[in-house]
């Protein structure tokens, strides 16, 4: 019982890592960018206020995992912008990236599998 509360805190915490920083890195994304984000982004071709939307999207998830009352929220909707970002990449016929995110999408899962590890119902 001991580890999986480990494991489910490591996971948490990566992900809300993760996601503050790729959401603050595409927030400060300028168009003229050479950056391998930058590339990625120009491969999904979202509008500019599309891609706020999304960045802040992304930390807020991150965020949302951190207390138990609203992991399941945090984690569905990490569910729902990996599920944006593969849709985008198979519609950009990039189906290598589109394959990479899938892992990603499966951590959510796990955490919702996992529960939080402060969460007084484990």
């Amino acid at each position: 019982m001991m580890y999986i509360k480990l494991i489910s805190g490591f996971l948490i915490l990566f992900s809300a890592f993760m996601g503050a920083r790729h959401g603050w890195s595409r927030l400060n994304f300028k168009p003229g960018d050479t950056t391998p984000i930058a590339e990625l982004q120009r491969t999904l071709n979202l509008s500019a206020d599309t891609l706020k939307v999304f960045s802040i999207a992304t930390i807020l998830g991150g965020l949302l995992l951190l207390p138990p009352q609203t992991f399941l929220a945090g984690n569905i909707l990490n569910i729902c912008l990996f599920v944006f970002l593969i849709i985008r990449f198979l519609i950009a016929g990039d189906i290598k990236h589109a394959l990479i995110e899938i892992p990603f999408l499966l951590i959510p899962v796990v955490l919702i599998f996992l529960k939080h590890p402060l969460s007084p119902n484990i």
